[in-house]
């Protein structure tokens, strides 16, 4: 996105952009959610990077060793050196079960199963055509991880897919999380929290998971609580590149500590962190990651003229939660405002209920795969304000 904004704005014979990734498959990653289920299949999910890249941006394929800041250096994998003038750091932040012991252990992918990744999601999907029912945990081993509201809408399309199947009466389902509640805002975790009830979901809050006793099929938490599964799909802790790490360029998770309005490194003067490699309050998903370069792109042309960065990203996030049955529910909000019940964009006329399952939430989830490979990727515009606006909302006490 940050390409192809920036190279029709920036002058070719001043400026030259290089593009460094490692993959040269772009993956969609809202539909992994989909894939255990069979709503989709990977060829649904996965397109040419290339293809996004625009005239005028040099891509390089190959790993990245080390950032030297000091020297406005990039050292990659190859030994080979960029010198930089701008470095903007957009390299994710991604599941690592290795950090908690027994999570990746013998049992990885036979019992216990992550869909943040598609290999994963797609080993879940095989485990579970075939599965006559026990008690399925899904758990949060810790925060923050990239879509927050992602192993709600895993539980609640469990939920739908067994019904569907005749066998949800066979199937306990536990929700284990290490908030206080459904979700980290007070009010859209009382929704959520009822609609977990209302399923006859199990939830456990406050677990903070110390280990995974994959012998004897249980969780334990550092207050010495245990819980026993039969399947455990698990969102391990989320953590930066380690080659951030190497640079001492992050927090204890890789993640990139910036100024939350503006996206400037809080150490250096020409490195930028966008994304979910950005240390933000707010969610890691990928419509903040939308709305952030959007901000971004008019701040960093007031950057390099010597202007103050007009810009303030507010922490806007956007996300539809899809609640099984044809039914979804969206969210919106920022750094200082919680969801909120109401329609969206438009007041009083919507299409989309804020805080309220509908089939309109439903499609519009459904409907985002096409414009994220045909809008947002190629850095087109949005009909929808960067900055998150109250119209519409109604304001309750949580």
């Amino acid at each position: 996105m940050v390409a192809n904004k920036l190279r029709p704005r920036l002058d070719e014979r001043d400026w030259k952009i290089t593009l460094v990734d490692q993959d040269e498959t772009h993956y969609y990653q809202p539909g992994f959610l989909f894939l255990p289920f069979g709503g989709y299949r990977r060829e649904d999910l996965v397109k040419p990077k290339r293809r996004f890249i625009p005239p005028g941006v040099e891509l390089i394929m190959n790993t990245i060793e080390l950032v030297e800041p000091d020297k406005n250096t990039v050292k990659l994998g190859d030994g080979t050196e960029l010198g930089y003038d701008y470095l903007i750091i957009a390299t994710g932040t991604h599941p690592r079960p290795d950090e908690t012991p027994g999570l990746g252990d013998d049992e990885w992918r036979k019992t216990v199963f992550d869909f943040y990744t598609i290999d994963g999601a797609e080993a879940l999907a095989s485990k579970l055509e075939g599965w006559e029912g026990g008690k399925l945990v899904l758990n949060i081993v810790d925060m923050p991880i990239k879509c927050p509201v992602a192993p709600l809408e895993f539980i609640f399309l469990a939920d739908s897919y067994f019904a569907e199947r005749g066998i949800r009466d066979a199937v306990e389902l536990q929700y284990v999380t290490p908030l206080p509640g459904a979700f980290t805002k007070p009010v859209a975790s009382r929704y959520l929290g009822d609609m977990l009830a209302d399923r006859k979901i199990a939830l456990e809050s406050d677990f903070l998971l110390e280990r995974v006793d994959t012998a004897n099929k249980k969780l334990v938490s550092y207050d010495e609580r245990e819980i026993d599964y039969d399947l455990l799909v698990t969102i391990p802790i989320n953590m930066g590149a380690d080659y951030i790490e190497r640079s001492g360029l992050g927090d204890e998770l890789n993640h990139v500590p910036v100024d939350k309005h503006n996206f400037l490194s809080t150490e250096y003067d020409n490195i930028f962190a966008l994304g979910d490699a950005a240390a933000l309050p707010t969610s890691k998903a990928g419509s903040v990651a939308h709305f952030a370069v959007d901000i971004f792109t008019d701040n960093f042309i007031d950057y390099i003229d010597g202007k103050p960065m007009r810009g303030q990203f507010d922490g806007h996030a956007n996300c539809f939660i899809e609640s099984g049955r044809g039914k979804g529910m969206l969210i919106d909000f920022n750094y200082d405002t919680e969801p909120l019940p109401g329609k969206y964009p438009l007041p009083g006329f919507g299409p989309f209920s804020l805080l309220q399952e509908t089939e309109a939430n439903h499609w519009g989830k459904l409907m985002f795969k096409w414009t994220y490979w045909n809008v947002l990727l190629p850095g087109k515009g949005m009909p929808i304000p960067a900055l998150m606006s109250m119209a519409g909302k109604i304001r309750e006490e949580a």
